[in-house]
């Protein structure tokens, strides 16, 4: 496959010539008459180049282009168009395509173009296969992205990782923040010690501080026997505190003195344990406005925003969303023992222009449903959730079947205003007709906090 290419072009004394030339330069070539039969040659033994004519017969050059870059992105795809259609072959560069040539076509540029497209290949995959090491050796590898805003998190946490200072993870709810404190645990010196996460919006008071410091025998009705708290288990490893703004006062002023002494009480004890823990704190909260309101403490932002790490949503960095469409694709057909072989580009174009209000856990969950109620090896664009199949990539308008439950309209009108206003609570209640109080209810009513 390393210097095959595929010629796609109707007109025969065209196809057969640029074969021709290219065989001289020591490539072996391929021919298709149509896009259709491109696709099929392609299909049955995939070549590194497609060199493809923008108008064919069946399918054009666009089409063959989403075709082959939802089964093998990453082959080299040069369209070759006449001058009227450079906008289109511009569009297909947006779409993916390594480059185009106009017609007639300049055989030497294009033998030129595909060495640097095959050059560009064996680049592409020496750093994928770095990057793959270098995973390996972070315990990054399942925290998938390549876009630029990840790998600058990624590039924070392996320097920020080798430290002990304590460090808070801000991002939206589904973001992938305990990863990145899974992360910031794996590839740091503690590695060898415990990770231990706890999360604080699940549990009220009472029981979140006997979960964070334990009991002993005794202390109340029911503690029969001493119970070793998270503080204890994490003894030098990591402590992860998930949701950190919903702690209580009273619990944020025991866990600030823990950060400032490394000692605590049990629950009904006298005496002091000491432990040696690393704090990973996380939230979806704005802690800067708690603490101007005052039901969060001062002293303790300061203290657990030594460090600050910011997950962005999944809408901020979409050129992650095909591969973490292909890695849940993966994960749940080996799960359910399922034949899916891929996606089809009309659906992944939704999936890829989707805000994703609830960010990577929504997207694994939509993956996991539609591998579950799969009926076919590809999945369609019929095949996505309920509150996905009414989403037009071109516009700011959607569908509504008939029977949809009126909770589900209301939901769906919520999100799709909010995406409209490009987040702005206060515009999208104008735009909805309804107070920003009444957003926020149903926004928390609908899980669409983030």
């Amino acid at each position: 496959m390393e210097r095959t290419v595929l010629v796609a072009e109707d007109d025969p004394t065209i196809r057969e010539g640029i074969a021709t030339a290219l065989r001289q330069d020591k490539f072996e070539v391929r021919t298709a008459a149509s896009g259709n039969e491109a696709l099929r040659a392609f299909l049955d033994e995939p070549s590194a180049v497609v060199v493809a004519d923008l108008k064919m017969p069946g399918l054009d050059g666009l089409e063959l282009l989403e075709r082959i870059r939802a089964v093998h992105p990453e082959t080299i795809i040069i369209i070759a168009t006449a001058f009227g259609a450079i906008d289109t072959a511009v569009e297909a560069m947006k779409r993916g395509a390594f480059d185009y040539l106009p017609k007639p076509v300049n055989l030497d540029r294009l033998s030129l173009l595909i060495q640097k497209g095959l050059a560009f290949q064996d680049l592409r995959r020496e750093n994928e296969e770095l990057r793959r090491q270098l995973g390996e050796r972070r315990a990054l590898r399942n925290i998938v992205g390549h876009s630029v805003k990840m790998l600058t998190l990624l590039g924070a946490v392996e320097q920020v990782a080798a430290s002990d200072a304590t460090v808070l993870i801000q991002g939206e709810s589904g973001a992938g923040k305990e990863l990145i404190a899974k992360a910031l645990h794996q590839t740091g010196k503690r590695a060898d010690g415990p990770f231990v996460g706890v999360s604080c919006a699940s549990l009220p008071e009472t029981l979140l501080e006997d979960d964070l410091f334990g009991h002993e025998r005794g202390a109340f009705t029911g503690a029969d026997r001493r119970r070793i708290g998270c503080f204890e288990l994490a003894h030098k490893g990591t402590l992860f505190l998930d949701e950190i703004g919903d702690v209580s006062p009273a619990t944020q002023g025991k866990l600030l003195r823990v950060l400032e002494e490394r000692s605590f009480q049990r629950v009904g004890g006298t005496e002091s344990v000491r432990v040696d823990v690393r704090l990973v704190a996380a939230t979806n909260k704005d802690l800067e406005k708690l603490v101007e309101e005052g039901s969060f403490r001062a002293d303790l932002y300061y203290r657990i925003k030594v460090i600050t790490l910011r997950v962005p949503p999944l809408r901020e960095r979409t050129e992650d969303i095909p591969l973490l469409v292909n890695h849940f694709l993966f994960q749940f057909k080996e799960r359910e023992g399922k034949d899916i072989q891929g996606i089809d580009p009309s659906a992944m174009r939704i999936l890829t222009a989707y805000p994703w209000p609830g960010n990577v856990r929504e997207l694994r969950n939509c993956l996991e449903e539609m591998v579950v109620l799969a009926k076919r090896p590809v999945l369609m664009q019929e095949d996505l959730p309920a509150s996905l199949s009414g989403f037009d990539v071109n516009s700011h308008t959607f569908t509504i079947r008939a029977g949809t439950p009126l909770s589900d309209i209301e939901r769906t009108a919520v999100l799709h205003t909010l995406h409209l206003a490009s987040g702005n609570k206060r515009k999208a209640a104008e735009l909805l007709g309804i107070g920003v109080a009444t957003l926020y209810r149903k926004m928390q009513d609908y899980g669409l906090e983030g």
